[in-house]
Parts: structure tokens; sequence; C-alpha cells
């Protein structure tokens, strides 16, 4: 069952998982392929052209409404002003790394569109990069089932228990994630309220100062 579900759908989740973040995805496919389920060739040309396609979605729309997609959350504001920095120093090496970066995935493809980096080299890098990152996150994932049976013996008997680790820490991690997302919101807003109020302090405390008086010419 989980074979033939896999054959239908295996790739094509991969596709969808890896166009979008994907690192735990692309873990799963790569000990689902060591097990048999799924062809390892296959789960690195599918997991690359996910990457690929989808970090030149972000880069491009970085370019056209760069300052816009990261406003949307205060968590994307402070990494792409922090991401914009480190990009104008280096910005082939980010280019080419920044998927091994977790949380960045999303982020950096657009403040490296927002910095104005050209399109040809990025579309040339991007790739590099993307075969990197599909290539050595499946390949880790594929000895990591080596491991485990070296470990343990036959290891069909855990493959259900491994998948379900490995899916719980996808889902705490994204967990983690929204926890910090909904804490550096709420930071954020308390300093504009903040802000606010000092800015509002400040306004009536010189409203109702006393007009200075006039200076009389000396005699």
């Amino acid at each position: 069952m989980l074979q033939q579900f896999l054959h239908d759908f295996g790739y094509f989740a991969l596709f969808l998982g890896t166009f979008f973040e994907g690192e735990t995805i692309l873990v799963l496919a790569g000990f689902l392929a060591f097990r048999g389920y799924m062809d390892i060739n296959l789960v690195v040309v599918v997991a690359f052209f996910g990457s690929y396609a989808g970090d030149q979605l972000w880069y491009f729309l970085g370019r056209k409404h760069g300052r816009k997609l990261l406003a949307r959350k205060p968590r994307w504001q402070m990494m792409g002003d922090r991401a914009l920095e480190h990009i104008r120093k280096h910005p082939d090496i980010w280019v080419l790394s920044f998927r091994f970066v977790y949380g960045l995935r999303t982020v950096m493809p657009v403040a490296i569109g927002l910095s104005g980096y050209p399109p040809g080299r990025y579309l040339l890098l991007n790739g590099i990069g993307a075969a990197i990152w599909a290539t050595a996150l499946a390949a880790a994932a594929f000895h990591f089932g080596a491991v485990l049976e070296g470990m343990l013996g036959s290891i069909k008997k855990y493959e259900l228990w491994v998948l379900g680790a490995l899916l719980v820490l996808g889902l705490g991690l994204w967990l983690r994630r929204r926890f910090k997302n909904a804490q550096l919101a709420k930071k954020i807003y308390q300093d504009e309220q903040l802000a606010k109020a000092a800015e509002a302090e400040q306004l009536r405390q010189v409203e109702a100062s006393p007009p200075a008086e006039p200076k009389t010419p000396a005699e």
C-alpha cells in the first residue's frame, strides 16, 4: 500500500515540498529511497527542480515586490534586512549556500532579488546551489538509513517508527518557527505602541507648555 501510494504521488509531493522549504520531505524521500520505495536518482532530480523553480520564483518576486513581501511578516522583515547586508558583502557565496541555513529558504531569494543581483548570474549559481543541496541532503538521508540498518539489523520492522520520528521532527521545527514568528510579531507590535505613546506624550507636553514671552529690545 505504501509503495503504491509513493509510486503514484511520492515524487509529486516531493516536488511540491521542495518548491517551498522542503528539508524534511527531502530527508524522508532519501530514507524511503534507501528502503526501496523510491529511486534515489529520481529523488535528487525532482528535489533539484522543485528547489530550483521555487527559488527562481521568490527571486523574481523579490525583484518586483521585495519590500512588500518582506513587510508581510515581522520575522521576514528583520531577517530580510540582515540578509541584504550579507548579500552586499558576499553575494555569490550566499546564492550558493543559503539553502543550507535553516529558515532562510524563502527570505533569502526575495532579498537577493531586492538587492539587484543579476538575473543571469542568479539563474546559473542558483542551479548549482540547488544541485548541491538536493544531492547532499538526499545522500545524507540515504546513508542515514544504512547506518540505522547497521545498528539495528533489519530496519523493516522499525521503518514506520523512523518515518514517524522524522515527521514529528519536521512538525516540531515548523511549530517552533511559528511560535518564534508570533513572539517576534508581538514584540514589534508592543515596541510600536510604546513609540506611539512616547510620541503622543511628547506632543502633549509641547502643546501644554506656555508660549515663550517675546523679547523686548534693550533700552
